[in-house]
């Protein structure tokens, strides 16, 4: 499974993206179905001469681990890390402790005055995903992403359009912030996802049609590229609706959206900068990035974004090939950007 892209991959996610050096602690978090990948995060490390532990979560419990087992919280403080991977495969309901792991070690950090660590968030990677999206040039991302993010930061209103019919208005509340994801993480406290590459913010209001042709959360390993798209009908910035031709697809989001308290609101709007993404990989980690723009229902991450409300569910939804109007100019046409 190992070749010169996926050592570059691993390469690229340890000492390009997240800078670990011999003074470091790395603490990794894997599972057995993603033990190959963890365990090359582990020896890439270790060259640094970083001390490095990797954990499995089948060790705290039977999976799916719907709550933070507070073994896994105590073992993770413990070892008082700088550096943490995430890097296990996403389980129905997962989402819940994973937001309460990284809720819960910000509090302590806080708490103790100890300093964060800067973390990578790689839920459900592949080798594909190592040899793909982590062998971009990540200090282009970086000045891509923070290109977009200083034409974003003033922006009011957002068309976006596409070939196979998504056509959403999007408006904007000067209060929340928006987020650039640039894949570089090397002061205390930075997080991101690896595979990285996207701006991100919560919208203040999206009405419209969206087609997707991947779903986030645990309906990416389940069913990849989707056979047939999932349109959302968005009005005040609530899902009225999902259609599928495949309507137990329909059912399942539905059903899953209404799980939770503000689980049907559009809690983030994104546009994806990894230019070297070009074609969808039916995995969510990667596809979010893919130059274009992806919105999630539920959760807005309001400690970053400033959103004052909540969801125990986020689920992104990524169409394809999109038109970016961005005041009146064109940002992407048909999924190129127009800088």
């Amino acid at each position: 499974m190992t070749d010169s892209r996926f050592d570059l991959g691993i390469y690229n996610a340890v000492q390009v993206c997240m800078n670990i050096k011999e003074k470091d602690r790395v603490f990794i978090i894997t599972d057995l179905e993603t033990r190959f990948i963890g365990e090359a995060l582990s020896r890439e490390s270790e060259k640094t001469g970083a001390l490095t532990k990797t954990i499995n979560l089948e060790n705290y419990g039977e999976r799916p681990l719907t709550t933070l087992p507070d073994t896994l919280l105590t073992d993770m403080l413990d070892f008082k890390p700088s550096v943490t991977f995430y890097a296990a495969e996403s389980k129905v309901g997962e989402i819940k402790m994973r937001m309460e792991l990284s809720a819960k070690s910000r509090q302590a950090y806080t708490n103790s005055g100890l300093p964060a660590p800067r973390h990578a968030h790689m839920v459900s990677i592949t080798p594909q995903l190592i040899k793909e999206g982590m062998t971009a040039d990540y200090i282009e991302i970086n000045r891509i992403t923070l290109e977009i993010t200083d034409i974003m930061k003033d922006a009011k209103i957002i068309r976006v359009t596409s070939a196979k019919g998504s056509d959403i208005t999007v408006k904007f509340n000067p209060d929340y912030n928006w987020v650039p994801c640039h894949g570089l993480y090397h002061q205390s406290g930075d997080w991101g996802n690896l595979p990285e590459g996207e701006v991100f913010t919560c919208p203040a209001e999206v009405n419209g049609i969206l087609i997707a042709d991947v779903l986030g959360d645990y309906f990416s390993p389940k069913y990849g590229v989707l056979d047939t798209p999932v349109t959302f009908q968005i009005q005040d910035s609530l899902v009225e609706k999902v259609i599928c031709e495949n309507d137990e697809i329909a059912q399942e989001v539905w059903k899953y959206l209404n799980s939770s308290e503000n689980g049907l609101r559009v809690g983030e709007f994104a546009i994806g900068t990894n230019i070297a993404v070009t074609e969808l990989s039916g995995n969510l980690l990667q596809d979010e990035k893919i130059p274009g723009i992806h919105v999630a229902f539920g959760n807005p991450i309001g400690y970053k974004t400033g959103a004052d409300w909540s969801s125990e569910v986020h689920v992104d939804v990524v169409p394809t090939d999109c038109t970016i109007d961005v005041d009146g100019k064109i940002l992407m046409k048909d999924g190129k950007f127009q800088l």
